[in-house]
C-alpha cells in the first residue's frame, strides 16, 4: 500500500489506529479522493475476535461511508434479524420480564446485525486502495504541535511522522487522547464488571432441555449484580454467550486492573459465579468450557473530542460499557460526520480547525449521551429479582424506549447542521 497518489486536499492526514473505525475512516476518505496514512501498533491489521452489535444507526453510517454492502456480504444470515431484546429472569424458571418489541412500533428500518470484528476487517480491507499508506508496528507515544503548526507523531520505535491532521482511532488506551485532553487525571476506569465470553452449540442446548428462545431472539437474562446476553450465530448453529458479573462492593474507579484486560480463566470460576441461576443459564454455562474473561473499562465523559488539528473517534473519544451494544456504532457515526466534513472543497488547511470544532459540537454531546445510557442500562439489568430491587414494571419503566434516540438518529441532519453553522460563521461559502 504505497502508491503515492496525490490527495485532493492541501493538508495531510494521519490516522492513528487501524481497527474498525480507523480502517473505515481510511476507506471513506479514499472514496472522496483524500489520501490518508494509517499507523497501527500491531504487526498487521487485526482485531480481537469478539462480536459487536451494529444498530440501524450504525448501518446507516456504514452505508454513508460506502462499506455497508461489503459488511453485509460477510454477515451471517442469523445475525441480520431484528435485534430487539427479550429480557427474562436469570434465576428461577426464566419468566419473561420485558419484551423490547413492545417498546415501540418497529419496522425493517429498525433492524440491526451482529458481526465479529475480524469478519468486519475481512470485509472492509479489500476496499482500502493502494494509495492509502499503512504502517505497522507503529505505537504512538506522543503528539506535539511544532512551531509551524504541523503535528509531530512520535512512535515507540524512535521514529516520527509529521502531518497536518491527526485522527485518533487508537482505542480506549489512546495516546492521541492525551494530546487532546491532557494526562492530569485518569480518564478511563475499570467498571468493576467482567464479561465471560464463549460459544455453545445449539444442538447441545436442545439436548439439555433448554426452552428459552436462544435460537430465535436476542435474550438478556437479568438478576442481581449479574446478567447474561445470548443470541444465535453461525446460521443458528451456535449461541454466543456473554455473562456479566459486577462487584458493587467497591466504587467504580477504585480498582485498577494491572494485568491483561482479556484472559483465559478456569471453567469453574464461571460455574461458581452463576451456580444459583436457573436451568437454561446453567446449561449454557456448563458448556462454555474455555471462557475468556474481559475486564470492562470505560471512559469518563470527555468535554471535547478535538484540540487544534487533532480529532478523536471511536473508543478513543467515548469508550463505553457494552450494555446497549452501541459503542462501535457511535464510532462509525463519528467517522461518517468527520469524513463528510473533510470532503467538501471548502475544507482547507486554513479552516481545518473550525471544521473540526463543528464536528466536536455535534458528536461530543451525542456520544456522551449514549455512553451514559450504556452505564445506566447495565445497572438496570443487574437490579432485578430481589425484594427492594426492580420489579418487571419498574424494569419496563427504565428500559422502554432506551434505544430509540440511538437507533433513529438523523445522521444526514447532523451534517446539514454542521454545514449550516460553518456557513453562518463564514467558514464555508454560502454556496458550497
Amino acid at each position: 500500500m504505497s502508491n503515492p497518489n496525490p490527495s485532493t486536499k492541501d493538508f495531510r492526514i494521519a490516522i492513528v489506529g487501524g481497527g474498525m473505525c480507523g480502517i473505515a475512516c481510511a476507506v471513506a476518505l479514499a472514496r472522496k479522493g483524500i489520501r490518508a496514512e494509517v499507523f497501527e501498533s500491531a504487526p498487521k491489521f487485526d482485531e480481537v475476535g469478539a462480536g459487536v452489535g451494529l444498530g440501524p444507526n450504525a448501518l446507516r453510517a456504514l452505508r454513508g461511508l460506502g462499506i455497508l454492502d461489503a459488511v453485509l456480504a460477510l454477515t451471517d444470515e442469523a445475525q441480520k434479524t431484528a435485534r430487539q431484546m427479550l429480557y427474562v429472569s436469570g434465576p428461577g424458571a426464566h419468566e419473561e420480564v420485558y419484551d423490547y418489541n413492545n417498546s415501540s412500533v418497529f419496522t425493517e428500518a429498525d433492524n440491526g446485525i451482529g458481526i465479529y470484528r475480524p469478519a468486519f476487517l475481512k470485509a472492509v480491507m479489500p476496499l482500502l486502495p493502494d494509495s492509502t499508506a499503512a504502517h505497522f508496528n507503529k505505537r504512538c507515544t506522543s503528539i506535539s504541535t511544532l512551531e509551524s503548526g504541523v503535528q509531530c507523531i512520535r512512535f515507540a520505535d524512535g521514529t516520527t511522522h509529521e502531518t497536518d491532521l491527526v485522527i485518533g482511532a487508537d482505542g480506549i488506551k489512546s495516546m492521541t487522547r492525551a494530546a487532546v485532553v491532557g494526562t492530569e487525571k485518569k480518564i478511563f476506569q475499570f467498571t468493576n464488571s467482567v464479561a465471560y465470553r464463549g460459544l455453545v452449540p445449539m444442538d447441545t442446548l436442545r439436548q439439555e432441555g433448554v426452552t428459552s428462545a436462544v435460537d430465535k431472539r436476542l435474550l438478556n437474562f437479568v438478576g442481581i449484580d449479574k446478567h447474561i446476553i445470548a443470541f444465535p450465530i453461525k446460521s443458528g448453529k451456535m449461541v454466543n454467550v456473554v455473562a456479566f458479573a459486577t462487584d458493587n462492593s467497591v466504587s467504580v474507579g477504585s480498582v485498577e486492573v494491572t494485568g491483561p484486560w482479556v484472559e483465559a480463566v478456569p471453567h469453574q470460576e464461571l460455574l461458581d459465579k452463576f451456580q444459583d441461576w436457573g436451568h437454561d443459564v446453567t446449561a449454557m454455562i456448563k458448556y462454555m468450557k474455555t471462557p475468556s474473561k474481559w475486564f470492562i473499562h470505560a471512559l469518563s465523559p470527555l468535554e471535547t473530542f478535538v484540540r487544534g488539528k487533532i480529532a478523536l473517534v471511536g473508543d478513543a473519544a467515548h469508550a463505553m460499557p457494552p450494555h446497549l451494544g452501541s459503542g462501535v456504532g457511535q464510532g462509525f457515526e463519528d467517522v461518517y460526520l468527520l469524513c463528510e466534513l473533510l470532503g467538501p472543497s471548502s475544507t482547507k488547511l486554513s479552516n481545518l480547525e473550525s471544521v473540526l470544532k463543528a464536528y466536536d459540537t455535534i458528536r461530543q454531546p451525542r456520544a456522551n449521551m449514549v455512553l451514559e445510557r450504556s452505564f445506566r442500562a447495565g445497572v438496570v439489568c443487574e437490579s432485578f429479582g430481589k425484594p427492594g430491587y426492580m420489579t418487571p414494571s419498574e424494569m419496563e419503566g427504565h428500559l422502554a424506549g432506551i434505544w430509540e434516540p440511538i437507533w433513529r438518529h438523523d445522521l444526514e441532519g447532523d451534517y446539514a447542521t454542521a454545514v449550516s453553522t460553518l456557513k453562518a460563521d463564514g467558514v464555508f461559502p454560502a454556496v458550497n
